[in-house]
């Protein structure tokens, strides 16, 4: 979208270009792989692709992207799902050979510092949903040694151990497998990432990790009452823990009216035969004409904006971050129409009172701080225990 200017908004791209954004969660690989089965050729995101997606090369520059999680996610329902992560895997590996000048491969805290003096923007992987290990505490280690760094513990449906928000309960959260599946994560170094998962699965994760966790792309469910938004009671938790709630965009999960609307929206979807998380090219041909019968309420900056100021005055400025969730969505905010936007976002908050230095943690400090402290932990649980061999098998007979 076409950047304006103001004082708030020069002001936030200034503090960009010093502290730029870390972003929690991009599906952009998803997004390759439906539209062009990673063939980069075919949709070569070094130019603006406006028509078809959220994110490219020229729009993280203008956004002020620093880092990016970039999501390796696989629906849950797919076949070989440990081999559709690989596949992930290699389509952000793809982007980092093609475009070196513009991304930086990063692994560690310090890697995302290098990268920022660089001015490259620091990649960093994140699989979203359990399903990507299939039960299997190597396999997570193996992702890990591809370069994961963090995983959501689940994604729409539960897993064989943690429940998911939007899914029947099934464990009562985490099970006793899913706890040794934390505990693993502590002990090679990757992130527990909260959000998709039950409430019950939140606390039994924050009961278990010696390490702080993330939400890579929640809201505040008292903000906007949708069950993969963070409940009050969590968010107060992370203080203690160190953790990062990182606010997302996805309208149907910030602006409340928007969440009866997406109901009926996505079983439009599914009388035509679609998922409805489908985002091809036929499914907002449906959405579109949806939307024509049934104008679709519409969330702003404004609307993050409220969840951010709700997350700081229960978390503490210290546990925010952004997950903006670009390409994993049909809709966007208005002024958060692509990855350009960010510098919209800071504006508002600095026009709410918010300092250059609390910025500063929202936008870098926090995250950077977060996957640093779990590198810590990661040393100190390896040397005092190795790898775990346990099977669900066992543990949850």
């Amino acid at each position: 979208m076409t950047q304006t200017t103001s004082p708030s908004l020069d002001a936030a791209r200034e503090l960009l270009r010093e502290w730029p954004v870390v972003d929690g969660h991009n599906d952009l690989p998803w997004a390759l792989r439906e539209r062009v089965r990673y063939d980069l050729d075919k949709l070569d995101v070094a130019h603006r692709q406006d028509a078809d997606l959220h994110t490219d090369l020229p729009r993280l520059a203008e956004g002020g992207v620093g880092a990016q999680f970039w999501s390796v996610y696989v629906p849950s329902d797919i076949p070989e799902p440990v081999a559709a992560t690989l596949e992930q895997i290699d389509c952000v590996r793809q982007m980092l050979a093609r475009y070196p000048e513009r991304l930086a491969p990063a692994l560690t805290a310090a890697d995302m510092e290098a990268a920022r003096a660089e001015g490259r923007v620091a990649s960093l992987m994140g699989a979203e949903g359990g399903h990507s290990i299939a039960n299997s505490l190597a396999t997570l280690r193996a992702l890990h040694t591809l370069g994961v760094r963090y995983m959501t513990l689940t994604h729409n449906e539960n897993v064989d151990w943690a429940d998911s928000a939007t899914d029947a309960p099934r464990v009562g959260g985490l099970s006793a497998f899913g706890r040794e599946v934390v505990r693993e994560m502590n002990r090679v170094g990757m992130l527990v990432d909260l959000s998709h998962v039950a409430a019950s699965t939140m606390r039994d994760a924050l009961d278990t990790t010696t390490a702080p966790v993330i939400f890579s792309h929640s809201s505040a469910r008292a903000v906007c009452d949708h069950p993969r938004n963070i409940p009050d009671d969590v968010l107060e938790r992370l203080p203690a823990n160190g953790g990062v709630a990182m606010v997302t965009f996805v309208p149907k999960f910030v602006l409340q009216a928007a969440v009866d609307w997406t109901a009926a929206a996505d079983e439009n979807l599914r009388a035509h035969g679609l998922h409805h998380l489908d985002t091809t090219d036929e499914a907002m041909r449906v959405h579109r004409a949806f939307e024509e019968r049934s104008p679709r309420p519409v969330a702003t900056v404004s609307t993050v904006a409220d969840h951010l100021d709700h997350m700081r005055e229960v978390a503490g400025i210290d546990h925010l971050g952004i997950g903006g969730d670009y390409d994993g969505t049909a809709f966007t905010p208005a002024g958060l129409d692509d990855v350009s936007g960010y510098p919209r976002l800071v504006a508002e908050l600095l026009d709410r009172g918010w300092s250059s230095a609390d910025l500063a943690k929202l936008t870098w400090r926090n995250a950077v701080r977060v996957l640093d402290a779990a590198e810590s932990v990661s040393r100190a649980e390896s040397a005092r225990r190795g790898a775990s061999n346990a099977t669900i098998e066992v543990l949850d007979a």
